[in-house]
């Protein structure tokens, strides 16, 4: 069995879907590893790196490949050089991809999406989601202290006390509790909302205070809110403004995957916040949790910077890299049959099991996933689930 790393392709890209270390996890598994010359340079490790940990260096890695790896879904034109019956792990939003899951899907290609690894518990070392939301959280409150033109901690000298910077954290899924947590490290007073009550004992946890606006809670399923209707909106802008008014430091991290981010601050919530505040959206890839942020990009909105989030995973590549490669040497795992006396290591997806069901957007022929047939082809008639 092939498995290929492809090299990243897309604009900012600096992740590798497998790291030289963890090239012999897969070649215990069966594998022969071969890597696309200069996959893994934007992550700091060389080709020789790779050929060190037992892996080939090859221009066409992917056409001969069983499975191909990668961070971002293939372009198109590699995607059709694959061999039919090959396999994909990526991730893979459908539905901004959907002519390459028409093509994935005519090439009889199965492809997996890291996204949609369910959120339970003997999948959590697959969770690429939240392996990315670590990374993201600790890049978000790491750029807040940059930006911020004061000291974070409390600091008390013979000239005077310096009070510690106030930073308020929007969302508290696996981002925002990084966030809280670095934040909070580096010497801030942190409070932090979520719309879940489950989140006010995690906030806690990370030696946060949890902010009460005393609104219905919204838990949803899989670990995310439930989206709330305009009025509900409505209203925690309005209770949450003085909160945001009186921060040194805004960081909002509220994203739910495949769907535009709610909109939490409004641009005159921001242009209340004092001169010299700072403001970091980290959804702004996403539709953006505050009102003027341009992803990729710092702008002024009143007195406060405003810096907006794009593909922040891979603005810290190496970890990103580690982690990620992590979760997609695990699901590999899953979907390969161990060798035994009489026959050796296949890849064999078993697709009754809940993890990868969930985790497959097309396969023989067919796409699985419902959300995504149901906007490429209309409802579905019959044949596989």
């Amino acid at each position: 069995m092939r498995i290929a790393v492809a090299r990243e392709t897309r604009p900012g890209e600096t992740r590798v879907a497998l790291v030289p270390e963890l090239v012999g996890a897969l070649t215990a598994l069966g594998y022969d590893v071969v890597v696309e010359p200069g996959a893994g340079l934007g992550a700091l490790a060389e080709d020789a790196d790779y050929e060190a940990a037992g892996a080939t260096v090859e221009d066409r890695a992917v056409e001969d490949a069983d499975v191909v790896v990668s961070v971002q879904p293939l372009a198109r034109a590699t995607a059709r050089r694959l061999a039919s019956g090959s396999t994909t792990v990526s991730f893979l939003p459908a539905a901004q991809e959907l002519d390459l899951v028409a093509d994935l899907r005519d090439l009889r290609i199965s492809s997996f999406a890291m996204e949609l690894v369910p959120r339970i518990s003997r999948a959590q070392s697959m969770d690429a989601l939240s392996s990315q939301s670590l990374v993201a959280g600790y890049r978000c409150a790491v750029v807040a202290a940059g930006l911020l033109r004061r000291f974070l901690p409390l600091n008390m000298t013979a000239a005077g006390t310096v009070e510690p910077a106030q930073v308020v954290v929007l969302g508290a899924g696996v981002a925002g509790l990084q966030a809280i947590a670095t934040a909070k490290r580096l010497g801030a007073v942190v409070r932090a909302y979520d719309v879940r009550p489950s989140s006010a004992e995690e906030i806690a946890s990370m030696g946060a205070r949890a902010i009460d606006l005393d609104l219905p809670p919204l838990e949803g399923s899989g670990g995310y809110a439930r989206e709330m209707d305009e009025e509900r909106a409505r209203l925690q802008r309005e209770l949450l403004a003085p909160h945001v008014a009186d921060a040194d430091a805004l960081i909002t991290t509220a994203a739910v995957p495949g769907r535009t981010a709610p909109l939490l601050v409004t641009r005159t919530m921001v242009e209340a916040m004092a001169p010299g505040s700072v403001v970091v959206d980290l959804a702004a890839d996403s539709g953006g949790n505050v009102e003027g942020s341009v992803p990729g990009e710092l702008v002024r909105v009143g007195a406060a910077q405003v810096w907006g989030g794009r593909n922040v995973p891979a603005q810290m590549p190496q970890p990103a890299s580690r982690l990620y490669a992590q979760n997609v040497v695990n699901l590999v795992a899953l979907m390969t049959r161990p060798a035994t006396a009489d026959a050796p290591a296949t890849l064999a997806p078993d697709l009754a099991d809940e993890v990868l069901d969930a985790a497959c957007v097309t396969h023989d022929g067919v796409v699985r996933h419902g959300p995504t047939r149901a906007l490429l082809e209309g409802p579905f008639l019959g044949g596989a689930p």
